[in-house]
């Protein structure tokens, strides 16, 4: 039962964050990250089982009478009535829909990436990998003036998501060169080396990717050097340091919400489970490649 500072929710839908839950599911958090990886309510230690997940929203039905009755997000795993402290819900703003709310930490996670990656108004910008982070970065860039912002994917039915979101779209073979910056999403060596091959001289490229346990070959010969090309990690457990003195992390999810205030972002959620479905479900969601943000659904 909830404390004096805590809030009791009851949840309408959450989402299946499919590479980090992928990689939890398979055991593929190497022990070097287990404190790191730990979700902020997740309980049980790692390799899984455990109870994980960080895309909950939902109704506060007890707590402070400011937040009872209004619908909030927060990082939580997978459950249908759960108690957390009251500054780790968020309030939605009134334009924002449940269903879409389940993005918020995707989209979190992609307003981070673009912080690091510095993109400016008239920035050629390639992303590799049109997954959920992936597709929101390539987003939130074309929404500045001047760029020219190109989704890149090996399935090529990802264009109409591409089109959806404003951006170009191109598969490996046809990725854009000579760009300003690079964001690489993929998860593969694969996407690693075609994210190295689209930068242009000087140009950054930013690993949005998390690979777990593997250690992708880095290919650093070729022009590598010769284009003087930085790699830059991002990680979404710290705001980049520019902006650290200013930015909470409550801050930045709440922007985060705020900016899921669009219809068409509703093209990143690939279906819809009933929560009393998901045991039976789950692994077959986590390996399917077309599988963006699949939503669960707590209430008829």
């Amino acid at each position: 039962m909830p404390g004096p500072d805590d809030v009791l929710v009851e949840t309408l839908f959450s989402g299946i964050s499919r590479g980090t839950e992928r990689l939890v599911a398979e055991g593929r958090v190497p022990a070097s990250e287990h404190a790191r990886m730990r979700c902020p309510m997740q309980e049980g230690d790692f390799p899984f089982p455990v109870k994980y997940g960080y895309a909950a929203v939902g109704i506060a039905r007890e707590g402070p009478p400011d937040l009872v009755g209004r619908c909030v997000f927060s990082l939580h795993p997978h459950q249908d009535r759960f108690t957390a402290a009251a500054d780790m819900v968020v309030p939605l703003p009134d334009t924002v829909p449940a269903g879409r709310a389940v993005l918020a930490a995707n989209m979190e996670t992609a307003l981070n990436v673009v912080w690091d990656a510095g993109v400016g108004p008239g920035d050629r910008v390639t992303v590799i990998g049109a997954g959920v982070v992936g597709a929101l970065a390539g987003w939130l860039a074309a929404r500045m003036p001047g760029t020219e912002v190109t989704l890149v994917d090996i399935d090529e039915g990802r264009s109409s998501l591409a089109a959806t979101l404003g951006c170009g779209f191109a598969t490996p073979e046809r990725a854009p060169r000579e760009c300003d910056i690079v964001i690489h999403a993929s998860a593969t060596q694969a996407g690693l080396t075609t994210a190295l091959e689209a930068a242009g001289v000087e140009a950054r490229v930013v690993e949005a990717s998390w690979h777990g346990d593997r250690d992708p070959v880095v290919p650093l010969g070729g022009s590598f050097h010769a284009k003087r090309l930085s790699i830059v990690s991002s990680q979404v457990g710290m705001v980049p340091a520019a902006r650290r003195p200013r930015w909470t992390r409550r801050r930045r999810l709440e922007k985060a919400l705020e900016l899921l205030a669009d219809e068409r972002l509703d093209a990143l959620i690939s279906g819809e489970t009933p929560f009393p479905e998901l045991p039976a479900r789950y692994a077959a969601i986590l390996a399917d490649p077309a599988t963006l943000c699949h939503r669960i659904r707590y209430q008829n």
